[in-house]
This record gives C-alpha cells, structure tokens and sequence, in this order.
C-alpha cells in the first residue's frame, strides 16, 4: 500500500473509531444509565438516517448549494474590500493611527450584533445575509493584508529596485510572496468567520439554506437532524481548506523549501 493510501486509510480508521465512541455515549447515557432521553442526544444512526432521507428528496443539496453561493459571495467581497482597506492603512499612517483600533474592535465584534441593521436596511432576503457575512470577515482579512505588507523586508524592495525591476514586477515577485503567509491566515480567518454569520444570517430568516434546516430540526425537536447539519458544514470546511487553503499553504512551504 502506497503511503497516500496508508494515510487515508488510517483518516478512515479514526472516524470509525470516533463513530463506534459516539454510538457507545449515546447508548450507556440513553440506555443504561438514562442520564439523557433519546430525542435530547444525537444518535448516530438516526443522523445517517436523517442525512439520507435530506439527500434522497434533494432538501440537502439545495441547501448546501444555496448556503455556497451566499457564503462564496459574501467571502470574495470580503476580500476585495479587506485587501483595500488592509493597503489603505498600511499606506496613510493617519489611517492606519485613527482606524486599525476600530478594526481590531470591529474584528471581535458577533457577526450576529450587525443583523437588527441587516434586517432593518435590506429586509429578511439574500442582500441582508451577504452584508452580515460581509461585515463578519472584511476586517479580519483587512488587519491580515497590513500585518502581511508590514512584515516585509524592505532591503529586498531596495534590492528589487537596484537591479531595475519595475514596481510591478516588485508587486508581483517580492511583496506578493514575502506576505502570502500572513494574508492566507487571514483569508482562512476570514473564511470561518464568514460561516458563522451565514448560520446567523440563515437561521433568523425564512431563506432556503443549511441555517434554515438546522432551525427547522431545532423547531420539530430533531436532534438528529441538527447534529446532522453541523457535520455537513465541519466537513465542507474541510473540504474548502484541503483543495484550497491547503494546496496553497503546501506550495507557499515547497517553494520556500520547508518541504
């Protein structure tokens, strides 16, 4: 077996464990000890059954499809602004003094408390979800770009500049890939954080998405399908950090020569 096999073999190993260890809980403390009521704890049969019945009438699809469409939306709006805002207080100093506190204030600030402004300004649609989302990750990835552009070195600008290079090839070759590092976490903050006010966005509005079915399995008391719902978004997160954060943290390490 190739080592890239043994690798998802053992990946597939530990969530069968993890499985067996959930079933194992849910039965000593439903069955045995009866220290929870079986619709109060998440029963990982019933969870496959619910995800099965979600995929079979398309419910699971259309949703996830139309979470990834506001979350994407919202996330390279996100960028775009937080990149500019990140260059704009990196390049004016009087900017950088009057607005960074606001941001680091605004970056800790629950996506959740802009929705009373989302609600009253757009209405309960798809424009008030976008803005939470927007709102929830711009000045994360903004504070990242300037840490990034801050970090460097300014004797390889002067070198780039000594040996003729034009500013953009400057841009492009040494400012670009000296502050990758920083900018990626930021993007992978930002990306979390523009889940988060997804789900608030989602589960206060009566709009087709992931947050809509987790709330509907809250309403009917259906643990199942609530603990159903976190898996699919834990393992579209994976998925959106293995085939893109991750290949770009891979080739950012293979080029600097750490792999």
């Amino acid at each position: 077996m190739s080592f890239r096999g043994t690798a998802i073999a053992k990946k597939l190993g530990v969530i069968i464990l993890l499985l067996l260890l959930w079933h194992l809980v849910y039965y000593l403390t439903t069955s045995v000890f009866q220290i929870w009521r079986p619709f109060l704890f998440p029963n990982p049969l019933g969870v496959i059954r619910v995800f099965a019945n979600l995929a079979d009438n398309n419910t699971l699809f259309i949703a996830t499809a139309a979470s990834m469409r506001r979350v994407l939306i919202g996330f390279f709006l996100s960028v775009a602004f937080g990149t500019l805002f990140g260059m704009l207080i990196y390049k004016a100093k009087f900017l950088n003094e009057a607005l960074k506190p606001i941001f680091l204030g605004l970056q800790t600030l629950p996506s959740i408390c802009w929705l009373p402004f989302a609600i009253l300004w757009f209405g309960l649609n798809e424009s008030a979800i976008i803005f939470v989302i927007v709102v929830g990750s711009t000045f994360s990835i903004a504070l990242a770009v300037e840490t990034g552009l801050k970090s460097v070195n300014p004797l390889f600008i002067k070198a780039g500049k000594t040996m003729g290079a034009s500013p953009f090839k400057i841009l492009l070759f040494i400012i670009i890939p000296d502050c990758l590092p920083h900018i990626i976490i930021g993007l992978k903050q930002g990306w979390s954080f523009s889940w988060r006010a997804l789900m608030n966005g989602e589960m206060l509005s009566a709009t087709v998405g992931l947050g809509q079915v987790l709330m509907l399995g809250r309403d009917f008391a259906d643990i199942n399908q609530v603990m159903c719902v976190i898996i699919v978004i834990m393992i579209l997160g994976m998925i959106i950090d293995q085939l893109f954060f991750g290949i770009i943290e891979k080739k950012m390490r293979r080029d600097r020569g750490i792999i």
